[in-house]
């Protein structure tokens, strides 16, 4: 409906097919550029077996990595478009669609165009090859840095750059040299050339918009191209065209640019020169608001409660003391949530070196051992990797948001020279109770009994059996007395609960000696729960759940705890005493359950074995 002779390709897949439309995505457009320079890569990504031709059936498909798996992508031939031109990204050639098709892709991965508005050019880029990404500071860039970008352009690896803005309106502000803050370029060749006798090291760049370019020394049409041989010139491919691409002196590119950023389709370090075959072992977890996101060690209190991965660095690497690895953390999803007013949250990173032990450490670790290694910095950033070197050993990997309560998905990939084994420090479901006591009579009451039996017999009258409507007048009367805990309501679905966790006898209520039994263990919950309530507040923190269940002998794993989190805590992750006892008391009976069903299976196991 566009044109009369559609192309998918035309004359081959190359940079000067991405100009930026009104979609303020030249983050993503800097990425597919680069893209552009590696056939393999992009042929992965933009498969070529599809065109306008015969057999067309109005539909296209494109392959992204996402969180470890590559997904195929279905769309229609349908794209935005306002008299006649396309809205967004569109090729210099009016006829030729691989470029606006593959936009709309990318945009139904991450749930509409709107998505794409902001983002960093190495996210795309990752999603594009799968590779690991890494980010230069400019400014603070080491010696051999035109070197690293020279090895990066030659395996291959996608680069792109770009100029900060110090606030939101110098956002594609541009400079008087051309050039536009705050906008994502692609780096797409380095190199050197003879100029009057000398060699001077030029660096190539791509504005995505295709146009609007650097108007200073070695741009398009500054003197300095014509003290440069015809020959020289060509192998450059250097012409004068207000295409968005230019050359630039690579000292000029240090003075105006402030980050690169490399996705490397192999992690190997680019300051080496040897190539390594790389182990890569990927962890996939969550952060649950109220459980297990307890935001960075500003925050002790809750800092220990985050998913904590255990590391094994095996072997050192070849010829050095040291294990190489690079630790990379991603969230999940979050450009998907950016219709619903969701933003990257600010993760990052610490590294412990492990106690020897398993199960879950807990705060007082955090609070006396320092980290041997952290991540760079807590940005918000879709990813944060780093490069480490330290002896072979166990470490603790403690991935969080920066700060608490904060609800995610995230994927930590860890690349090493040699084999390393990550595995979840999550605990084991275990049930250590001692054994329930058998209801006696005391042979003297105290006083606290007496008031009891007086309050007991007042309630159940001349049987002395209590039913489920009678306990639970009984307990929230008492509760409701007891200092130093907040208590709302015991309900009758608790009551009876209670009554089917201590009923000895089997008639449905509880006699004053089973009642004696329960309350002893009451008394037992109580002090657990005072004991975690660390603030006083008559409350205890969400966070402290894995600890005061461990103390009254359930060792839950994440999971378990996650959703009991989301059953018992109030919208302050907190928990009040009676929520504590349903959750106590929901847990003896399923484990009294469990343990009847295991010795049935134990005992139908030895008639087998017997038979």
């Amino acid at each position: 409906d566009i044109v009369k002779d559609p192309k998918f390709i035309l004359g081959g897949a190359t940079r000067t097919d991405i100009c930026q439309g009104d979609l303020g995505d030249c983050w993503l457009l800097a990425a597919i550029a680069s893209l552009t320079l590696n056939e393999k890569t992009l042929a992965r990504v933009v498969p070529l077996d599809q065109n306008f031709g015969p057999g067309y059936a109005g539909i296209f498909h494109f392959q992204f990595w996402q969180h470890n798996e590559w997904l195929d992508v279905v769309i229609d031939d349908r794209l935005p478009t306002f008299k006649g031109r396309l809205v967004f990204l569109h090729s210099a050639e009016l006829n030729e669609f691989w470029s606006a098709l593959l936009e709309k892709a990318y945009a139904k991965l991450n749930g509409s165009y709107e998505s794409l508005k902001g983002g960093s050019t190495i996210e795309a880029m990752e999603d594009f090859t799968g590779g690991i990404g890494e980010m230069y500071d400019v400014k603070a860039a080491p010696d051999n840095f035109y070197e690293i970008l020279e090895k990066a352009l030659k395996r291959c690896s996608m680069v792109g750059c770009s100029i900060d803005t110090s606030s939101a309106a110098e956002s594609e502000a541009r400079t008087p040299f051309g050039l536009v803050k705050g906008h994502a370029y692609s780096v797409t060749g380095i190199e050197e050339v003879n100029y009057r006798g000398r060699q001077v090291k030029l660096i190539r760049i791509r504005n995505p918009w295709g146009q609007v370019e650097w108007n200073g020394p070695w741009s398009d049409n500054s003197p300095e191209w014509r003290s440069v041989s015809p020959s020289e010139q060509r192998r450059l491919s250097q012409a004068a065209q207000d295409d968005g691409e230019f050359w630039m002196k690579f000292e000029d590119f240090k003075v105006h640019f402030d980050k690169v950023e490399i996705c490397n389709l192999t992690p190997d370090a680019l300051e080496d020169s040897t190539a390594h075959k790389w182990e890569v072992t990927i962890h996939q977890g969550s952060w649950v608001r109220g459980a297990t996101a307890g935001g960075c060690r500003n925050f002790l209190e809750t800092f220990w409660t985050n998913p904590q991965i255990k590391l094994h660095l095996t072997e050192k690497d070849d010829g050095q003391d040291d294990c190489t690895f690079i630790a990379a953390l991603m969230q999940k999803g979050r450009r998907k949530l950016k219709k619903l007013g969701a933003e990257m949250l600010t993760i990052g990173y610490s590294i412990y070196e492990s106690p020897g032990r398993d199960g879950h450490l807990g705060k007082d670790f955090f609070r006396y051992h320092p980290s041997k290694a952290r991540s760079k910095t807590y940005i918000n950033l879709r990813e944060v990797s780093h490069r480490f070197k330290l002896p072979p050993g166990d470490y603790i990997l403690i991935p969080t948001t920066f700060e608490p309560h904060q609800e995610a998905d995230f994927c930590l990939r860890i690349f090493s020279e040699k084999k390393a084994i990550t595995k979840d420090l999550d605990e084991n479901v275990a049930i250590d109770l001692p054994e329930p006591p058998h209801p006696t009579p005391s042979p003297q009451e105290t006083e606290e009994e007496k008031q009891f039996r007086a309050l007991f017999e007042q309630i159940s009258g001349k049987d002395m059996e209590t039913s489920a409507e009678e306990l639970e007048y009984v307990l929230n009367a008492v509760l409701k007395k007891t200092k130093n805990i907040k208590f709302k309501n015991l309900s009758l679905i608790s009551c009876r609960n209670i009554i089917s966790l201590m009923d000895t006898s089997g008639n449905g209520k509880l006699e004053f000696s089973e009642f004696k039994v329960f309350w002893e263990k009451m008394k037992k919950w109580i002090n657990i729960f005072l004991q975690f309530d660390f603030d006083k507040s008559g409350s205890m923190s969400s966070y402290e759940l894995r600890g005061a269940l461990k103390a009254a002998g359930y060792q839950l794993n994440n999971y378990l705890l996650q959703l009991i989190v989301l059953r018992y805590s109030d919208e302050q992750f907190q928990i009040e005493f009676d929520d504590f006892l349903n959750c106590l008391i929901r847990l003896e009976n399923a484990s009294r359950v469990f343990q009847a069903l295991s010795a049935k299976n134990k005992e139908f196991i030895n008639l087998n074995i017997g038979e």
